[in-house]
């Protein structure tokens, strides 16, 4: 009984993924209970602590009790530990081991670290895992030391560099953590180009994906970029500025956000905000003082999220380019999907719209159930929810707030978001063996 129990968790590589990274969450939790995790002393509870947990596995950001008042040096460092390994991905981090203690990397660890990057194929993963983590180490240093100098602004040296580290590597990983207490995130620096500019770079670049960072790498060795690499770079790029100018033109005027800013410090803020739903979490505005059609317009950017291998969740970048493709397509009356003059696979259209079907159906089924277990207003359930799945951390206060059903509800929108709908899927259905046969062909009318 117990090798069939073992053979069904191991039989897949999206199952070991989801048991990985459960693990990562249950063993976090339980180093958060502490009460050597706590500034208090005292034990966090179980709940919030499990909560923590999963949001920093995740990469997400929510948080029922602030990070920087309510836990300690070791607790911070625990969260630390918990978005680098969740950002990268735990096989990631295993591989690196092994490579150092030269072991030879099995068929089945390729494939699962295939399936946690988002690869086609097993081909060169091993030197993409290299590259993953030289790029995310070489990207954080160097985000660490352009913080910590402006830190040491008004902080000691030892403060400065702590800040600095924790959060680069948190922006990087579209984490969304911070130690500025009171749930303030960044509004206190709403008005200082350095830090806005260091963390919107720390989080782009974190959403770019790995395999985009070693196409433009390699771009000095005469090689050009890949489809999906252009297909990231114009889709990331358009949705940034598109979402900078949607958030200066309905807060321009606002007088709880950006009414009073000057017009250069509106611009910044704008670009903040049209940035960081694209799974950050970061924010230099009061989230709930947004208008309506802003905070609505921040949960569409949310659910399209950040690109394909990377440390942000949503959709993904590519899946929306390839949903407006086909939308185009038809509207057009051409069969195929067309982009920079390559023709889409039919089945990763099929693919793009499965995923959007199946993220729709788990954000609206999370929103229902949560109108009826929280005394809210729905659009701020809404934006929870979308915040919890797209891995964002971006809240309207709601968090804080939740009932202990609400809590696991959301905690299981981040851990799917993490995952991925498709890959959640494959792990809880049993693979079936490959239809030999087609069915003959009926129609429907549409429209």
């Amino acid at each position: 009984m117990r090798k069939k129990i073992f053979s069904w968790l191991v039989a897949s590589p999206p199952r070991t993924l989801a048991i990985g990274f459960a693990f990562i969450i249950g063993l976090g939790s339980f180093l958060l209970h502490l009460p050597v995790a706590s500034s208090s002393g005292e034990e966090t509870r179980y709940i919030d602590a499990l909560f923590t947990a999963t949001s920093a596995t995740c990469v997400t950001g929510l948080v029922v009790v602030d990070t920087g008042d309510h836990y300690s040096v070791f607790g911070q460092i625990v969260i630390l530990t918990m978005i680098q390994i969740g950002g990268l991905g735990f096989m990631s981090m295993a591989t690196l081991f092994a490579i150092f203690l030269k072991r030879r990397i099995s068929l089945k660890e390729r494939l699962i670290l295939q399936e946690a990057l988002n690869q086609s194929s097993i081909e060169g993963i091993v030197r993409l895992v290299r590259r993953v983590v030289l790029y995310a180490l070489t990207i954080e240093a160097a985000g660490a030391l352009l913080l910590t100098i402006r830190f040491l602004t008004n902080m000691s040296p030892g403060r400065a560099i702590y800040y600095g580290v924790f959060h680069a590597v948190s922006f990087f990983n579209n984490a969304g953590f911070d130690l500025m207490g009171g749930f303030s995130s960044l509004t206190g620096y709403a008005d200082d180009p350095w830090v806005n500019l260091v963390s919107m770079a720390l989080i782009v670049v974190g959403g770019l994906g790995f395999v985009v960072l070693s196409d433009l790498t390699d771009l000095r060795g005469g090689r050009r970029l890949s489809l999906h690499s252009k297909v990231v770079l114009t889709m990331s790029g358009s949705l940034i500025l598109f979402g900078a100018i949607v958030v200066f033109a309905f807060e321009y005027a606002n007088p709880g956000t950006m009414g009073p800013l000057n017009t250069g410090t509106k611009i910044l803020t704008a670009f903040m905000q049209s940035v960081s739903p694209r799974t950050a979490g970061v924010n230099t505005l009061n989230l709930t003082d947004l208008r309506q059609a802003t905070q609505f317009f921040i949960i569409i950017l949310m659910f399209i999220g950040a690109s394909p291998g990377s440390t942000g969740g949503g959709i993904k970048t590519t899946t929306f380019a390839a949903l407006l493709g086909a939308v185009w397509a038809i509207i057009r009356g051409r069969e195929d999907v067309v982009m920079f003059r390559y023709r889409l696979a039919q089945e990763r259209v099929y693919k793009a719209l499965t995923l959007t079907l199946l993220a729709l159906a788990l954000v609206l089924t999370a929103t229902m159930i949560l109108s009826t277990t929280e005394d809210h207003h729905f659009l701020m359930i809404l934006f929870e929810v979308v915040s919890a799945f797209g891995t964002v951390g971006l809240s309207l206060g709601l968090t804080s707030d939740l009932t202990l059903f609400g809590k696991i509800v959301i905690m299981l929108m981040m851990f799917a978001g993490r995952l991925g709908p498709l890959t959640l899927g494959y792990a809880l259905v049993p693979k079936r063996d490959k239809v030999l046969y087609r069915e003959a062909e009926g129609k429907i009318i549409i429209g």
